[in-house]
């Protein structure tokens, strides 16, 4: 894993190697930004900095990810094949964990989960995984370097963890570098907090995902631009929205299923369409809400003709060109409040049946305020 592979991101690239070069590197580092934005990519690429020695053997190891001295911890969860007094670690899908880093450093927490086969649970990590970091940590460099502890959400540590973890970044072993990637850094104690050095890496540059996506993917211009424009500085939501019959389209047919029948008022076959949405499941349900919320924003931006304002597909600034005038300033607030609450409803479990069925016959009051 180098630099090169990490998309953007050359201001923080250059800031943690300036530590190196003028030899002021801390021994926690902590990487903080939003999903998407290249953190543990960044992370792997700066402990692979620290750890290549120029040789072979070296580069080879760290090509794979599986230098003696690059230690990862990250989330995990207790299997039912596990003891009822064992302490899930991270070597536990340690297997898991290096099949999922090695198809590419940007990844989401769903993806983890659904690598350790555990979709429906809390992931943590526990205070098993500090004492089993203790043990690694306090073993010298079997390269005679530096020692890397990549920490990915360190936020997840329960409170037996973080306090042990506090211990040994007090009082860290010989040449030992701690590199934390974290998405909700508030969520951690202040103490470990105040005691490293935080360096916030921003959204990707839309130019930078276009470049990626035009190099790495073979994307046509036009379309990687669009695209990039969509992701809002994440590679991740960049990789969403190029998946053939992505979750998307379908929220985009729904979307505008249920506005042309709303517009021409056939109540049998909006009833129809709230059972289709009924259909699909909460968490799916409140998704297309929350597209929704989006879309109607969209569209409402698109009458002031201001390509830099919209943030649409092709398919949708089709739709968009002929339906973005029912969406005024007479009705966005009122579509806005109803949806919000459709995602409160659908979150206390009320019937979906009724809920859409409701949203979809205020929409057809909501179209009419032109």
């Amino acid at each position: 894993m180098t630099f090169s592979e990490v998309i953007g991101q050359q201001e923080a690239q250059q800031r943690l190697v300036k530590m190196v070069e003028e030899q002021h590197l801390p021994h926690a580092i902590m990487l903080c930004g939003p999903t998407g934005c290249g953190k543990f990519a960044l992370a792997t690429a700066f402990a692979s900095y620290l750890l290549d020695n120029g040789t072979a053997s070296s580069k080879a190891m760290l090509e794979k990810l599986e230098h003696p001295d690059l230690h990862f911890t990250y989330p995990t969860i207790k299997l039912p094949s596990m003891s009822a007094d064992h302490k899930p670690v991270s070597d536990d899908f340690a297997k898991q964990w290096h099949e999922l880093i090695m198809q590419g450093p940007y990844f989401t927490m769903e993806a983890w989960m659904e690598a350790m086969g555990g979709e429906n649970q809390q992931a943590i990590i526990t205070a098993g995984e500090s004492d089993d970091l203790v043990r690694k940590l306090s073993l010298k460099s079997s390269q005679g370097g530096y020692k890397v502890s990549v920490i990915w959400l360190p936020e997840r540590m329960n409170i037996e963890c973080a306090n042990k973890l506090l211990k040994l970044i007090e009082e860290p072993p010989m040449q030992t570098v701690f590199i934390m990637v974290c998405e909700e850094p508030d969520k951690l104690l202040e103490t470990i907090r105040s005691r490293v050095q935080r360096i916030d890496v921003k959204r990707i540059a839309e130019e930078d995902i276009q470049e990626a996506l035009v190099s790495q993917r073979g994307i046509d211009e036009e379309m990687a631009r669009r695209i990039s424009r969509l992701a809002n500085g994440s590679w991740l939501k960049a990789l969403e929205e190029l998946q053939v019959g992505s979750e998307n389209e379908l929220f985009l047919d729904m979307y505008i299923m249920l506005m042309r029948l709303a517009y021409q008022r056939k109540i049998k076959d909006l009833r129809k369409w709230s059972e289709q949405m009924a259909g699909m499941g909460r968490e799916k349900q409140k998704r297309w809400l929350t597209y929704f919320l989006r879309m109607t924003r969209e569209n409402f931006m698109y009458n002031f003709q201001q390509e830099e304002l919209v943030y649409m597909t092709q398919k949708e600034e089709d739709f968009a060109r002929n339906f973005a005038r029912f969406v005024n300033e007479k009705n966005i607030l009122q579509m806005n409040d109803l949806t919000n609450l459709c995602i409160r409803d659908i979150g206390q479990n009320a019937n979906a049946k009724i809920v859409f069925f409701d949203f979809a016959l205020q929409m057809i009051v909501l179209l009419l305020q032109k």
